[in-house]
């Protein structure tokens, strides 16, 4: 009735074929191919007697100038082959399939529906847009569904999305065919199921399913099914969403419908069969219809008198025109191309007829546009189509799909189903493929350590810089925690109060030496010496205060030569006391007069002498090689230890070896001086003390080299304070008890031995 109304409005104007009347012949295919190639041998070889003007009828001799059809795509894959071969173009308003955009096989084929093409890449965009990674898949096995379905698999799997099934039937599918399809659909994982099956198609697999209903799924439609009525009558579909054919107006048309006149009904069986189904009539007998109204004398018959305009059926409803345009627009097209030159015309139309832009491209296809089409239910528990966006292929890519209004899912839901193999991986993770199954399926493992990932399902981790470090989640780097030893921390604190109180302490006992620098117990070991060594170990307790702290080149150089000078010194003034010691007895020996060997400049000279040496190696190690600070990352990943390096380790264990060579000699010497018959033999103590401070530094080495970061140096600084605790605890502090608190022993008698000493 399209078509004919196209062809009344083509005859009636003037700047469209003037002088030119438009005939027509309409054929039923019957969706079956030998039908539909039949009626292409009846087009080519121009054997057609009678045509039909719409008002009048000629028998002149005349040859098809083009042919509108067919609607389903093999049908109309065997006319155009045939009609091709002649040169008779062929328009089809309904046949999608992309095979038939191949020019070399079908050069006389158009279109004025989009090809399959462009509605598989917009149902892959459908599909990505919505999140859903893992669907299943059914088509009618046809040439429409499987060329369909292959486009479509060829595009999802493109944008990276997973298919779990794809199964075929038709409605000459064997029955078994019809059930396995249906209970693959019952037992999949996948909730959204993707349907390029045919209209005639559908109900089949629908009223299967409606035996033993699958779990809710979320169907998406083609547009062969999805603004089908007939189909909105199955409940599973409801929230259906797929693209159709764009909604049209064709003014006038539903006048020209609703005006149908009974003497045309008679002449055409199509229209016999609708009237008569329409008002529940019989239209009588004659002579064209005489063998179909035999049975049929006991029914009540029509009067020719009914209204169309009085009954409400899909013929008079004109408020979805979709593919009903595709026709219009396909026998404008065709009446555009006869005012040329047919067939090389066709291929150059370009016009707009009601708004509606008509133009093949090279492929003998218009320009692909669609409306989105969801299934809403209206009231009454029924259902209706709902435009819930527009799909423009024109546009740029990313761009085609866009939504105007909300969609309404399975279930009546207005959340968006979730379809995946697997549920996204988190930031912190990366995805891992399953073994023999699709990349949609993945187990989301954490990254590993020192790497992060900061985006969702992402495909790996990427490590960190240097001197960053992953959060808990390992979705960002942060930057490493800088560790040394500092006054912020328990530790710091603690050895850093116990260098200060070291040195107070040593201050008090040289205060004390001062104030009774005149008394026997002070004078009969050497002051001078003496206050040269509470010197040193003044400096001694104060160096291990460079060691806290960040450290700096300027720290990092003089920790460890201040360290190394000032024990030195140090040594070399409890050494110069031990020889004093030794001297002094040798000078008591009848005849001796070594003192005057090892007298004051002597010992001054000796203390210097030895102090030197270990300041050119220092100095050597300073102008050679010198420690600098640097930013340990090797000791622990998630930490940055700041310390020094010590430039050279020889120069370094070149100081620790001359300490203890010295420590070794003045502890050798004060051991064989221990028993020398004073009464208050200097030399016990100092072995005592060298004893300890041997003891500190030979421990110190193992668990120098084993301790990590800044235990290093808290090790270091250990030793500096125990062994400095010891020279003054073995060497001083008794003699300050004597002269604090035994007073009568402060004597010089009693220091010679001829006063019994009591135990102290």
């Amino acid at each position: 009735m399209t078509m004919e109304f196209a062809i009344e409005q083509v005859n009636n104007r003037s700047d469209l074929l003037p002088n030119i009347t438009l005939g027509y012949q309409i054929h039923d295919s019957c969706s079956a191919v030998p039908t539909a190639v039949k009626a292409a041998f009846q087009f080519a070889n121009g054997q057609d007697l009678e045509f039909t003007t719409g008002s009048s009828s000629c028998t002149a001799m005349a040859n098809v100038a083009a042919v509108v059809g067919d609607s389903n795509t093999t049908p109309s894959i065997g006319m155009t082959r045939l009609l091709g071969l002649f040169g008779v173009p062929q328009v089809s308003h309904f046949a999608t399939c992309a095979c038939l955009s191949d020019k070399q096989q079908y050069p006389a084929f158009f279109r004025t529906i989009p090809s399959d093409h462009f509605q598989a890449a917009a149902l892959a965009q459908l599909v990505k847009h919505f999140g859903w990674t893992w669907i299943g898949t059914v088509h009618s096995d046809s040439d429409y569904g499987n060329n369909g379905m292959a486009s479509f698999l060829s595009a999802v799997q493109n944008e990276g999305l997973c298919v779990e099934y794809s199964v075929a039937f038709s409605i000459a599918s064997s029955h078994s065919k019809v059930e396995r399809a249906a209970e693959v659909i019952r037992s999949s994982t996948s909730r959204v199921i993707v349907a390029f099956v045919d209209a005639g198609d559908m109900p089949i697999l629908m009223m299967e399913l409606q035996k033993q209903p699958p779990p809710p799924l979320q169907w998406i439609g083609c547009e062969s099914w999805v603004t089908d009525p007939e189909i909105l009558k199955f409940g599973l579909l409801a929230g259906a969403v797929g693209f159709g054919i764009e909604r049209s107006v064709i003014p006038g048309f539903r006048e020209f419908l609703l005006q149908l006149p009974a003497a045309q009904v008679s002449k055409s069986l199509l229209l016999q069969e609708f009237w008569e189904d329409t008002f529940n009539c019989k239209l009588p007998v004659t002579e064209s219809n005489m063998e179909s109204k035999i049975f049929q004398q006991d029914f009540q018959k029509c009067t020719g008198t009914e209204v169309l305009q009085d009954v409400n059926i899909p013929y008079t409803d004109t408020s979805q025109l979709r593919i009903t345009n595709m026709v219009y627009k396909a026998t404008y097209a065709i009446a555009h191309a006869i005012h040329g030159v047919v067939l090389e015309k066709l291929k150059k139309v370009n016009f707009t007829v009601n708004g509606y832009p008509v133009v093949f491209d090279s492929n003998g296809d218009p320009v692909a546009t669609y409306e989105l089409i969801n299934w809403q239910e209206a009231p009454y528990g029924t259902m209706k189509f709902v435009t819930v966006g527009r799909y423009d292929a024109s546009k740029l890519k990313g761009q085609e799909l866009s939504l105007i209004r909300n969609i309404t899912w399975m279930n009546g839901k207005t959340q968006v189903p979730v379809s995946v193999c697997s549920e996204s991986c988190p930031p912190g993770t990366r995805k891992a493929a399953q073994k023999g199954r699709p990349v949609c399926c993945y187990d989301c493992l954490p990254c590993g350590e020192g790497e992060i990932s900061n985006d969702t399902d992402s495909l790996d981790c990427i490590s960190c810089p240097d001197e960053f470090w992953p959060n808990s989640y390992r979705d960002e780097c942060l930057p490493k925690v800088i560790e040394f030893l500092s006054l912020d921390e328990v530790l710091g604190i603690i050895l850093a109060v116990c260098s200060i109180t070291g040195a107070c302490t040593v201050v008090a006992v040289g205060f004390i030496f001062y104030r009774h620098r005149t008394s026997p117990i002070v004078r009969a070991n050497n002051s001078e010496l003496s206050f040269l060594l509470l010197f040193s170990l003044t400096l001694c307790f104060l160096c291990s205060l460079t060691f806290i702290g960040r450290p700096s080149e300027w720290s990092c150089m003089l920790r460890h030569t201040a360290f190394g000078i000032t024990f030195v010194l140090c040594i070399s003034c409890v050494l110069g006391k031990t020889l004093v010691v030794l001297m002094a007895f040798r000078a008591t020996l009848p005849g001796s007069n070594v003192m005057k060997w090892f007298g004051p400049p002597q010992q001054r000279m000796t203390v210097v002498c030895f102090t030197s040496v270990q300041a050119l190696i220092c100095t050597l190690w300073l102008v050679l090689s010198p420690p600098f600070p640097i930013k340990n990352m090797s000791l622990y990943n998630e930490r940055i230890i700041l310390e020094c390096n010590l430039g050279s380790a020889g120069a370094f264990w070149a100081v620790l070896g001359y300490i203890g060579l010295l420590a070794v000699l003045c502890f050798v010497l004060a051991f064989l001086a221990r028993k020398l018959p004073d009464n208050f033999n200097e030399a016990k103590f100092i072995t005592f003390s060298m004893l300890i401070f041997c003891a500190v530094w030979i421990t110190f080495i193992p668990a120098y080299v084993s301790s990590p970061g800044k235990f290093t140096v808290a090790v270091e600084i250990f030793a500096i304070l125990a062994s400095s605790f010891g020279v003054i605890a073995c060497i001083f502090v008794p003699k300050c008890f004597i002269i604090l608190f035994r007073p009568e022993q402060n004597t010089k008698k009693h220091l010679m031995g001829k006063v019994p000493s009591k135990a102290l």
